[in-house]
């Protein structure tokens, strides 16, 4: 009995702080909305850089194929 008191209580503690968490993040939201324009919100992301990724992941496959064994 008392057991399941606590298991309760827990919850209930739980849920109430998740809770109080969304109010914060709700009031937070609507206080202030956050619109970026188009040209801030690109100019930070450098361009993709295809050959270099390419190469990585290249590098990356080896060395997880040759820490598997796959060569002898």
């Amino acid at each position: 009995m008392e057991n399941t008191k606590k298991t309760a209580a827990a919850i209930s503690a739980v849920m109430s702080y998740i809770h109080t968490e969304e109010e914060a993040m709700y009031a937070q939201s609507m206080a202030a909305p956050s619109i970026v324009p188009v040209t801030e919100a690109y100019a930070a992301t450098p361009p993709a850089r295809l050959w270099g990724v390419s190469g990585r992941q290249a590098q990356m496959q080896m060395r997880n194929m040759m820490q598997r064994r796959a060569f002898k």
